[in-house]
């Protein structure tokens, strides 16, 4: 790591860890290999070429993982990753988090750079101004003028007064949306990606395992939500769980028409119907699962809703595999809920993999009728047969991966409703 004040030049060199050395339990081996850090570089300045960039800005926490494996709670507070079309890309964090960053970074300490901490939450400062002014002399402006430079326009963590700094800071440059460039990259998983899914999906079935055992009459839906989270975090042996970008969902009763509810203190009664989404989570990689959970017989809706959407899951599993467009996968969902009267007009899902609050989606593909992206192998992909109806809902969901010949799902659960 090293920093320097905007007006001084320190010349003294970058400080020497004592427990940098491998071996150290404080200090993350790489998840992946080298060679798989540089695979994902070279796609990623491919794509730039492809768009016209010179150069690229990453602000998304799950992309900075993707690209150097840095991982703290660190985004509430601007950083950012500089991608130049050639040479070392450039690690830009808060000095305090920057110090640290080589404990879970491949990057060597150079090209991981701290702010000074007079720039954080400052009203007429940004530390995208120090960062700008870093770049300069560093002589990383001019080359990058030639194109543009591609900006990531909607990730949760990237303000407008951290655009207008760049803006303000770096008039050479033409900056443009790189319409989520990384994440699309991302969007097809690497086979060490997927083992780590895998891993991750033994800690959901731990964490559903616990929110059904916790789900009785009397219970208040806070003792559920404290067990799916202590469930989350321990996992299942050597398969222990991380934080999870979305908290446990759990719609219950007649306020189960609305998906995104967490949770109160509302005792859980006799008759009440409960959705429960989460998600385990393993190194960052997410394995989402929704199931419905009754507290007796379910009613007669309910019923029918749990045959139409068994009915739809199972015709969208079957058409799932490499080569398929997505359109067709919406489609066999669509064909199959309107033979039994019904429709979902929101999205039956989209890609997952790493995630950081406040989504685990990937915010590209959509499984919808408008989608033109053709599945290929290991892409992952949550499959959310939700039904959000008056009064009361009913989810089933699963975290499913394309294969050569079809599909797999990371989960066993049974598709039904659970019935207590």
């Amino acid at each position: 790591m090293n920093s320097w004040d905007e007006t001084e030049n320190h010349g003294s060199p970058d400080p020497v860890y004592a427990d940098a050395g491998s071996g150290s339990p404080d200090v993350r081996e790489p998840l992946f290999s080298e060679q798989e850090y540089a695979h994902r570089l070279h796609r990623v300045r491919e794509k730039m070429a492809h768009q016209g960039l010179s150069a690229l800005i990453v602000t998304d926490p799950a992309n900075l993982f993707y690209l150097t494996g840095y991982d703290a709670w660190s985004f509430y507070v601007p950083q950012m990753l500089f991608v130049p079309a050639e040479g070392d890309i450039l690690l830009f964090l808060r000095e305090m988090d920057a110090r640290g960053a080589f404990r879970t970074s491949w990057l060597p300490e150079h090209q991981i750079i701290g702010y000074p901490e007079r720039y954080v939450q400052r009203p007429h400062l940004h530390p995208f101004d120090w960062v700008a002014f870093a770049l300069r002399r560093r002589g990383q402006i001019a080359p990058s003028a030639h194109g543009c430079v591609g900006l990531e326009m909607d990730a949760h963590f990237f303000s407008p007064k951290g655009y207008r700094a760049l803006v303000n800071a770096i008039p050479e440059w033409s900056l443009v949306d790189c319409f989520e460039l990384v994440n699309w990259v991302r969007s097809v998983k690497s086979d060490a990606e997927i083992h780590y899914m895998h891993v991750a999906s033994r800690v959901t079935t731990a964490a559903m395992t616990a929110a059904i055992d916790a789900i009785e009459p009397g219970v208040p839906q806070n003792r559920v939500a404290a067990r799916i989270a202590a469930a989350q975090a321990e996992g299942d042996g050597e398969a222990w769980g991380d934080f999870p970008a979305i908290v446990p969902m759990l719609p219950t009763g007649a306020s189960a028409d609305t998906p995104h509810l967490t949770w109160s203190d509302r005792v859980l009664r006799s008759g009440d119907a409960v959705v429960v989404e989460l998600s385990g989570v393993h190194r960052r990689y997410h394995v989402p699962l929704a199931r419905t959970v009754t507290l007796g017989p379910p009613s007669d809706a309910m019923d029918r809703l749990e045959e139409a959407v068994a009915d739809g899951l199972r015709a969208v599993l079957d058409a799932t595999a490499a080569g398929v467009p997505i359109r067709e996968l919406a489609s066999a969902w669509n064909w199959k809920l309107a033979s039994y009267g019904l429709e979902k007009p929101s999205r039956l899902g989209y890609s997952v993999g790493i995630g950081y609050p406040p989504d685990w989606g990937e915010r590209t593909i959509s499984i919808r009728s408008e989608d033109e992206t053709v599945l290929e192998e290991n892409m992952t992909f949550h499959l959310i047969c939700g039904m959000w109806m008056t009064g009361y809902g009913y989810e089933v969901s699963e975290t499913i991966r394309v294969t050569s010949t079809g599909v797999e799902t990371f989960t066993s659960f049974p598709r039904q409703i659970i019935r207590k």
